[in-house]
């Protein structure tokens, strides 16, 4: 029997990260005690700054309706003046932002104004799970290339160069990473923007969600060089840096032509974000940013401990993530092994048999562009860190 869905939807990849917490969720419904490192969210409270100008903005009763499409102007004045002085995109007005319900619909909306079908789109690999769903949801070509371990999963300008042809519209990367935490130099990125502007409307993605998590010292933006603010779309918002995640608050910042057509989209989509959310990411960009650099220092902490715990565990290969809050380990090692009823053949099986036999939940690399690695993340507890890598080298030492 025919099914009633749309090959749209049927042809659409689950998002794996979602996926597994599902799993997860499942078994700790039946008393089992599972330690999720699966997805990509901070364990910390929102900031009570943050809080309170939600809870004056109820007391106020003035952003009960529905808020403009694009955004209240004074949050939208508030991120512009926020990339000119931090991020250097000297060119940022109000105009140039679009507020949106999280960065995933902000990259959403964006494509959906972008991509033909048939268009190609350049992602840098390995890359969170959305991106490529997102563009063939739009009509598009996902085009991967792939960095490796060794040159700290960044791909290159030249990979870049190779990649484009005459079909590209877009080229998408993160940075800091999910799911490798990998940081683009600056250096790095005026490469890359060498390249892109060699080719006449081809459109930069920079995802900056995880900007404030950056080990590196400051995030560097690409739409700050020379011809590429008309050239790029930054995509932020509040979900990591601020511990936001429910409120879901992202925007972009691109050329007004392109501002206006995400507004055009979004206004059909969805209409404007939460008005009391968007109160709250006012108070979080504009306010005191000491909860942010405490949350990012318990980060770096928790990155050494994991560090620590994973080198004594054999087999693993890792880099020194330099951003975000995650681990993204080549276990290759482990393929072809076996125990407790489970046979190991790709990171798939890897992640079903530590979920099972180890009670941590993990993602497959596979999700990302990366088969042969699986993504940790550290937004957990220090006590809970330690105990899931105590049961990860247990499990996977029982390999054989």
């Amino acid at each position: 029997m025919n099914s009633i869905l749309s090959d749209r939807i049927l042809n659409m990849e689950e998002s794996a990260t979602l996926a597994m917490a599902k799993k997860a969720r499942e078994l700790k419904t039946q008393g089992i005690d599972i330690i999720g490192l699966s997805l990509g969210e901070p364990d910390f409270k929102t900031p009570k700054h943050i809080q309170e100008a939600a809870k004056s903005a109820i007391d106020e009763e003035k952003y009960f309706s529905y808020p403009p499409v694009a955004g209240y102007q004074d949050l939208r004045e508030a991120i512009a003046k926020k990339l000119r002085e931090e991020n250097t995109i000297s060119e940022a007005k109000a105009e140039n932002i679009v507020v949106s319900t999280g960065a995933k619909h902000s990259i959403a909306n964006t494509f959906m104004c972008l991509i033909n079908e048939g268009d190609e789109v350049v992602i840098f690999s390995p890359y969170w799970v959305s991106y490529a769903e997102i563009i063939k949801l739009a009509g598009g070509v996902p085009v991967l290339i792939e960095g490796t371990l060794e040159n700290n999963f960044k791909a290159t300008a030249q990979q870049l160069e190779e990649a484009i042809t005459d079909k590209t519209k877009a080229v998408i990367y993160s940075s800091p990473c999910n799911p490798t935490g990998s940081v683009f130099s600056q250096s790095e990125l005026e490469a890359i923007a060498e390249v892109v502007k060699k080719k006449a409307g081809l459109i930069v993605i920079a995802d900056e969600i995880y900007e404030l998590i950056n080990f590196t010292g400051k995030n560097f933006s690409i739409a700050s060089l020379p011809g590429m603010f008309e050239r790029t779309v930054t995509v932020n918002g509040f979900s990591k840096g601020y511990a936001m995640t429910g409120w879901r608050v992202g925007y972009i910042c691109a050329p007004v032509e392109i501002a206006k057509a995400v507004e055009k989209i979004q206004g059909q989509f969805t209409s404007g974000g939460t008005g009391i959310a968007q109160r709250a990411a006012l108070a979080a960009i504009s306010g005191d940013q000491t909860p942010s650099k405490e949350m990012a220092e318990a980060y770096l902490k928790r990155r050494k401990i994991v560090l620590d715990l994973l080198q004594e565990i054999p087999g693993i290969k890792t880099h020194i993530p330099e951003g975000a809050f995650y681990f993204f380990p080549d276990v290759t090692a482990y393929f072809g092994k076996s125990a407790h009823g489970h046979t190991i053949n790709n990171a798939d099986d890897l992640c079903l048999y530590l979920l099972d036999v180890a009670h941590v939940s993990l993602v497959t690399g596979a999700a990302f562009g990366a088969d042969n690695c699986v993504r940790l993340s550290y937004a957990a507890s220090e006590d809970d860190l330690k105990e899931a890598m105590k049961r990860l080298k247990k499990a996977l030492g029982e390999l054989v």
